[in-house]
């Protein structure tokens, strides 16, 4: 099944196929399999399974003449969902544990551990989607992603898991009515340790059996698809467990991993780290990403973790790792794998995105290889996340004393291609809900948080935001049980969601929120520097001359009124959007459906409109068209 050619990638690297030679794939025949593994210092490896009593014996495997360290073989006994693993002796003769396909299309679900004989056939019915998810994609289009974890999301009345399907059919009446446009799942790379969220993945091309088959994961990938839903898929390329029958000391040495603890091993993590400089493991994970998009649809990646590759003394102190070859402390291997695999995504599929979690101010992260960066199409903005949510959890009475929080991610705004993400991470651990980080009574804290969605989802950059923030959920998110769902009927956790779909809703409608999200030319300040009274406003604007929008943002609990801001243009200003309306649980303040601009020049603006800012709110005013 391998050709010279095939070879040839491999060894370079480039080989962004490698699941279509690896691994198991079974004959068109009513039963047999090729299988091929690489094990470049094994003395001997033979495949172990349910159709051999588990004899290593039986069926032993050969290396090709080629020298690459692939051991290749048929067996003609194997058949369809039956267990099986390849039993290495290593060339020194030290035992080493039974391991997993690292190419298997599925697992046992845990905890076994075995891999199983299976074929990912799959007759989809997303030829839509596909067609037109080139927009959907697209860097000027409206993208709001809820991110969900599959095991928590949801559970059946036993307590028991949803499958993938069933996930499917609760999942999109839910999307739709909150507006979001695509689905971000964690980690459903199959993975030992259900704690680790999917985080600490040993399947890097199996869906995790816990939900169901290949096929019921396709299923939901579809389904999302056919309600016109995109899907991202968190991807962790930056580390994997020690479990015996994983990736570690896969022939008995470390093949996957680098041997010296000081860049092989994440002290953080308590896991391996990927030996980037070697190509045969940059081909690996090249085409586990690659993978995903082709054989399930995803439509994006979600890499995590993208710091910890970045730098060689990530979570290390002195003494504990080693420099590069220039005595810096970056990861060159690291670096180059990154530019070659969204080099390699972008090539084969231009109509997904790639999205980089890096928590630092590493330069050029979204930017394109050809100019120097990273390649990635978009990177999450932690710095705004920690400043908005720093500024939030603050009383307002002191708020007027961090002000520059809520201005200063516009100085960098631009910079990249930023994802804003409210994530899993803000949740758990202690930190608490984002609902129990307001300040204030009852009333006040949603409130609050009303306001800093409208903030949120009226500042440059895609939104993100994990699953129960969309409602309010009081409770910290455990992965023991589901969401608090029955307090989303609730008033003021009904009025919050009504309150995100309008968001997402205006979002999506709104030229002016999305088409320059990732350029300067789309926003303007109007006054950032009313600390006093917590107040901000800004100008969002769209690439052609349809309306532009003006954003106010109240983070102080006193309404007010004849507030005057400059406007770019006269006639009638029209009141899209106002967190405080009764229908989100709001005390009703407003201005009546809009206010006539009058030629009264502030901020630099030839027109001003005198407005009433409700308490602790968000109201976005839209130019009329005739204006």
């Amino acid at each position: 099944m391998l050709t010279e050619h095939d070879i040839y990638l491999f060894r370079e690297g480039t080989h962004a196929r490698l699941h279509d030679h690896l691994g198991c794939h079974p004959s068109d025949a009513d039963a047999g399999a090729h299988f091929a593994v690489w094990a470049p210092n094994a003395r001997s490896v033979s495949v172990i399974g349910d159709w051999n009593g588990w004899d290593g014996n039986a069926d032993p495997l050969h290396p090709r003449w080629d020298g690459s360290g692939i051991w290749e073989g048929f067996v003609g006994a194997a058949q369809r969902g039956q267990a099986y693993k390849y039993r290495i002796v290593p060339a020194s003769g030290a035992p080493v544990p039974d391991k997993s396909d690292p190419f298997a299309f599925f697992c046992e679900e845990p905890p076994r551990t075995a891999s199983r004989v299976w074929q990912l056939d799959y007759r989809w019915g997303d030829d839509a989607w596909m067609a037109a998810r080139s927009a959907r994609n697209a860097l000027d289009a409206p993208i709001s992603i809820y991110e969900v974890h599959a095991g928590s999301w949801r559970r059946r009345g036993d307590g028991g898991f949803l499958s993938y399907r069933e996930l499917a059919e609760a999942l999109v009446p839910w999307v739709r009515e909150t507006g979001f446009t695509h689905v971000e799942l964690l980690p459903v790379t199959e993975h030992p340790f259900y704690g680790s969220w999917g985080y600490q993945t040993t399947g890097y091309f199996a869906p995790t059996a816990r939900y169901g088959t290949p096929q019921d994961f396709m299923y939901l990938v579809d389904h999302l698809h056919r309600h016109g839903i995109g899907v991202i898929l968190d991807w962790v390329p930056s580390h994997f467990p020690t479990d015996a029958h994983g990736l570690a000391q896969f022939d008995g040495t470390h093949l996957y991993e680098h041997a010296d603890p000081r860049q092989g091993f994440h002290p953080e993590w308590s896991s391996s780290i990927f030996n980037y400089g070697r190509h045969e493991v940059s081909a690996f994970l090249m085409s586990s990403a690659l993978f995903w998009l082709e054989h399930y649809h995803v439509d994006g990646l979600r890499v995590d973790a993208v710091a910890s590759m970045l730098y060689l003394d990530y979570s290390r102190d002195a003494g504990e790792w080693i420099p590069n070859r220039y005595g810096g402390r970056e990861n060159l291997e690291a670096v180059a794998f990154l530019r070659r695999l969204n080099e390699a995504v972008y090539r084969e599929h231009p109509d997904t995105i790639t999205i980089a979690e890096e928590s630092t101010a590493w330069p050029m992260v979204s930017r394109p290889t050809w100019s120097g960066g990273l390649g990635f199409g978009m990177k999450w903005n932690m710095g705004w996340m920690h400043d908005t949510l720093a500024y939030a959890r603050e009383d307002p009475v002191h708020r007027r004393h961090h002000h520059d929080k809520l201005a200063f991610s516009l100085w960098y705004a631009f910079n990249e291609n930023f994802v804003l993400p409210l994530s899993h991470d803000e949740v758990v651990h202690g930190k608490g809900s984002l609902i129990g980080k307001m300040p204030g009574d009852d009333w006040q804290q949603f409130a609050n948080l009303r306001a800093l969605y409208g903030y949120m989802w009226t500042h440059p950059g895609k939104k993100l935001l994990f699953m129960g923030g969309e409602f309010g959920q009081r409770r910290e998110w455990t992965h023991e049980g589901e969401l608090e769902w029955w307090v989303a009927p609730m008033p003021g956790h009904e009025g919050l969601k009504r309150w995100v779909a309008d968001l997402n809703r205006t979002y999506r409608d709104e030229p002016a929120l999305h088409q320059l999200d990732f350029s300067a030319d789309g926003f303007q300040w109007i006054d950032f520097s009313d600390a006093q009274h917590s107040v901000i406003a800004f100008l969002r604007r769209p690439r052609t001359g349809a309306p532009a929008l003006l954003v106010v943002c109240n983070f102080t609990p006193v309404p007010r009124t004849g507030y005057r801001l400059g406007v770019p243009s006269g006639g009638r200003w029209l009141e899209l959007l106002n967190s405080d309306a009764h229908a989100y649980g709001g005390g009703g303040w407003g201005n009546f459906g809009g206010v006539d601009a009058a030629p009264l020049p502030r901020h630099g603006q030839p027109w001003s409109l005198g407005l009433t800012l409700p308490a602790l709110s968000t109201v976005v005013m839209k130019e009329a068209a005739d204006g």
